[in-house]
């Protein structure tokens, strides 16, 4: 009996071990699981005080007086052209000009047109670069060029265009119908050029949509804008999209420019809170490489009507939003941009050591032109 009872004692001990052993061993690997999320997490954070530092180059702004594009540009063979936007500006190699793409809307769809300068407040030679697509295709309704690969993404590198196999590529937003403004579902194409300046599809069919497999319900309803990035051998496409009347921003990933994958942790780039100048949209974004670090300015809609803001990040997936927009609309004393100042393009000009931001200028009676800021008062005579 006593035999029985030791072995009994010693058995129950055994099981009490073996139990306290798996348990201390599940708390360490919770804690090794834990460690590394939180150790991750610390790595991509960015404290308000750095993002302030950060976003303060890019504050108190100067104003050219009138759109450098105006709503109604008098495009030979496009006169109907009424309204501008979505500007993106970039160069050739060797070649010293300026070229800035840009819709014309003329009350059926878009098309993208490019203009050139010297100066970058003058701009002439208005061209078409990418007309409407053949009736029921994904673009029928329009092609909105700008999300070129370029160079360099350094924010004061150059923005010359790159070619890969002799062509140069963008994405573009695309719409399948005629007849209004951004009209739902809203897709993306892959195009191509030889010169940089007259683009066609590069695809036939579009390189994101609501129909695919991998959709998420934030970018449900309609898939808007690109930004192409190239960093470490794969192509970042920043897009934004819309469930609802809620936009924001997400990653697409690719290794050939034709075939993307959705990055699983999407939005990067989410609206605010109630109340906050992005509570109903955090869209069309432009990414560079300062210094150290990642920006992305975007336009936030929500307090005040539309604004030009920015988001940080170490890494490209991580980013951390400045709440306080660095131009807000109406700031442009002649009015232009009183009711939304919104979808950027940032070039550095290296000769007077200033920063010039094109973007969408919209006055209180919605008429929408490109207009500018630089970083320095400028001699526009």
């Amino acid at each position: 009996m006593m035999r029985k009872t030791y072995l009994l004692k010693v058995t129950i001990c055994f099981i009490l071990f073996y139990f306290i052993k798996s348990a201390i061993g599940n708390i360490n690997d919770v804690y090794d699981i834990n460690y590394e999320y939180v150790a991750l997490k610390s790595q991509n954070e960015i404290s308000e005080n750095i993002v302030k530092q950060w976003s303060k180059p890019y504050r108190n702004w100067y104003y050219y007086p009138d759109y450098v594009i105006p709503a109604s540009p008098n495009i030979t063979g496009f006169e109907n052209v009424k309204m501008t936007d979505v500007p993106t500006v970039f160069q050739l190699p060797n070649d010293e000009k300026w070229y800035m793409s840009f819709i014309g809307y003329d009350g059926q769809g878009y098309q993208s047109f490019i203009a050139e300068s010297d100066n970058l407040y003058h701009w002439e030679n208005i061209k078409l670069a990418m007309g409407y697509g053949p009736k029921g295709a994904f673009d029928y309704g329009g092609a909105v060029l700008g999300a070129y690969l370029y160079e360099n993404y350094n924010i004061k590198g150059l923005r010359v265009l790159k070619k890969i196999d002799g062509k140069y590529y963008s994405l573009y937003g695309a719409y399948p119908r005629q007849g209004g403004y951004e009209l739902r579902p809203g897709y993306q194409g892959l195009a191509m050029s030889n010169d940089g300046l007259f683009w066609q599809r590069a695809k036939n069919e579009p390189i994101l949509s609501i129909y695919q497999d991998d959709i998420k319900d934030w970018e449900k309803d309609c898939i808007y804008q690109p930004w192409l990035i190239e960093h470490e051998d794969k192509f970042y496409n920043f897009y934004n999209a819309a469930s609802e009347n809620i936009e924001q921003l997400g990653i697409a990933t690719s290794t050939d420019l034709f075939k993307w994958h959705r990055y699983n942790n999407n939005p990067v780039i989410s609206v605010g809170d109630e109340g906050s100048y992005n509570e109903e949209f955090s869209s069309d974004t432009k990414v560079f490489w300062d210094k150290d670090h990642w920006v992305a300015f975007f336009f936030g809609v929500g307090k005040g009507g539309a604004h030009i803001m920015m988001a940080f990040s170490r890494d490209l997936l991580h980013w951390t939003i400045d709440p306080e927009p660095i131009y807000k609309a109406g700031g442009n004393p002649s009015g232009i941009d009183n009711k939304y100042a919104h979808k950027i393009s940032l070039v550095w000009n290296s000769k007077n050591e200033t920063f010039y931001m094109f973007y969408c200028a919209v006055d209180d009676k919605n008429k929408r032109g490109i207009g500018l800021i630089t970083s320095k008062p400028i001699n526009n005579k």
